[in-house]
């Protein structure tokens, strides 16, 4: 999940572990079967979306073209399912090992790509703090 934010950040026991400015606050869920194909997807997908307004308030702008940065949170939550019952279930996330390596991944894959990136700590108990600029909320998926 993706939103355009003017500003966010993420504590930790209180401190604040990462923090942006105007760009995109990411919270990414790692699914069984995704692979580094898809991690580069959608990552190249979040970098290169043209959700920042240019001068006619059109969006028409990526995070490279206004210079913005990222805020990256591990969320398997994402992938629980509510369809029976009301506890959810989350048997379609990755095992942690493997999540956190994919995320490990997704965050030096971006920062290659020029990104200033910052992030959450995977498997922490987290306080997220945004502000979703228009609003401007966009889900992507791999598959």
């Amino acid at each position: 999940m993706v939103q355009r934010v003017t500003g966010a950040d993420v504590k930790i026991d209180g401190k604040i572990n990462g923090e942006i400015g105007n760009g995109l606050m990411v919270l990414l869920g790692v699914g069984v079967g995704d692979t580094d194909e898809d991690m580069k997807y959608i990552a190249d997908k979040i970098i290169n979306l043209r959700i920042f307004s240019d001068k006619n308030d059109k969006m028409n702008l990526s995070l490279t073209d206004v210079g913005g940065s990222m805020l990256v949170i591990s969320q398997f939550t994402l992938y629980g399912d509510c369809s029976h019952g009301r506890r959810p279930y989350f048997g379609d996330a990755m095992e942690p090992v493997g999540a956190n390596e994919m995320y490990e991944s997704f965050v030096r894959y971006v920062k290659g790509q020029g990104i200033h990136i910052e992030t959450g700590e995977f498997g922490a108990d987290m306080k997220v703090t945004l502000t979703n600029d228009g609003p401007v909320t966009i889900i992507l998926e791999s598959k």
